[in-house]
């Protein structure tokens, strides 16, 4: 007798690949698409999870392309007004839509209804990273010029990269009901005043998040035909949802969402891959050994392993990758929990 499951691989088998391997030693990547070195120019976007990526790409000694780096400025400012955070200071893009949206107001011409929001200390901020400015700006037109800053270095960013890697974090989210611009906080929570006649809660399916990768994706490729995308979605679970449930069943169905939609997105195109972080962090192999005492945010012995099958998998040189990552000066710019910007957690502030 014969059964198709007599060839398969060790890693298709649970026993073999997950059950008998030491939890540290886990690595689910199977054939990565693409390889990078150390020229290779590395661009960052997404959810809070994303950080963790940046600032181990740096430690690790990869070419993180930071184009608005906040050239000029003593360092602890660039760290106070977060320069450097992501490729680009758009603070967290949680959703696949804010994605598409800032690269149609960089290349397209899309002009965004609102403005600014105005903050209780009479300081206006950007509605659509309106965390990433300590300080505030005094005017709205400080504001408007800011942000034409801004997308010229996003542009940058989209044009001269040769890899993305993209985290995937929210399926919830909050528009404009005027033009239907997605922000990454409700109107309200640090700046603005929610009006329903003018913002609506959304919660994105899984047509609407592949839709708008999709769209992305394919405008990213005609203006950077080189470029490869690696996806990821973040394991760090909802701090709060707006359905009326409990939040651990949102965070179920948001992850699976995104999870569902990377898989369909990588099986259409050769250029771009799926990085399975959130496996290493939330499966059941780890018995909760990569989250802290809250249960949400991904600690150092997570982000550390999560990284070691990226070296070992996406890397053209593992050995010089992990040399350089035993130098003191390297680990010297390892990230506490505290340098994660994550605009979600000002809402949990609210109901402190």
């Amino acid at each position: 007798m014969t059964n198709p499951y007599a060839g398969i691989e060790n890693y298709q088998l649970w026993r073999r690949s997950v059950a008998r391997i030491e939890t540290h030693l886990f690595d689910p990547v199977v054939n990565p698409k693409f390889r990078l070195n150390r020229a290779t120019k590395i661009a960052t976007a997404g959810s809070c999870f994303a950080q963790h990526i940046s600032r181990q790409l740096q430690r690790i000694g990869f070419h993180y392309f930071v184009p608005e780096n906040g050239e000029g400025l003593p360092e602890d400012e660039r760290t106070r007004r977060n320069f450097g955070v992501f490729s680009g200071r758009y603070g967290n893009l949680y959703t696949a839509r804010q994605l598409l949206q800032l690269f149609e107001e960089v290349f397209e011409k899309r002009k965004p209804a609102e403005k600014a929001w105005l903050r209780e200390d009479g300081r206006y901020v950007d509605p659509y990273r309106p965390q990433i400015e300590p300080d505030g700006f005094k005017t709205i037109k400080a504001v408007e010029d800011e942000r034409h800053k801004h997308l010229s270095s996003v542009r940058a960013v989209f044009t001269e990269a040769d890899v993305l890697v993209f985290t995937l974090g929210l399926t919830e989210a909050w528009r404009s009901r005027d033009d239907g611009s997605v922000f990454p906080l409700a109107p309200g929570v640090v700046a603005g005043s929610f009006d329903p006649e003018r913002h609506e809660f959304v919660n994105f399916g899984v047509a609407d998040v592949e839709a708008d990768l999709l769209a992305f994706l394919e405008k990213l490729k005609d203006k950077n035909p080189s470029i490869k995308v690696l996806l990821t979605v973040s394991p760090v679970p909802l701090i709060a949802t707006y359905e009326d449930r409990n939040v651990l069943v949102s965070t179920t169905y948001s992850k699976s969402v995104l999870r569902v939609v990377a898989d369909q997105v990588v099986s259409r195109f050769d250029w771009v891959d799926y990085f399975p972080s959130y496996e290493i962090i939330t499966g059941s192999y780890a018995g909760g050994l990569y989250y802290e005492a809250d249960y949400r945010e991904v600690n150092s012995r997570g982000v550390a392993h999560a990284m070691r099958c990226f070296v070992k998998n996406y890397t053209s040189d593992p050995s010089q990758v992990v040399r350089r990552n035993t130098e003191p000066q390297a680990a010297a710019i390892e990230p506490t929990r505290r340098d994660i910007i994550c605009d979600e957690e000002a809402i949990d502030a609210i109901r402190a």
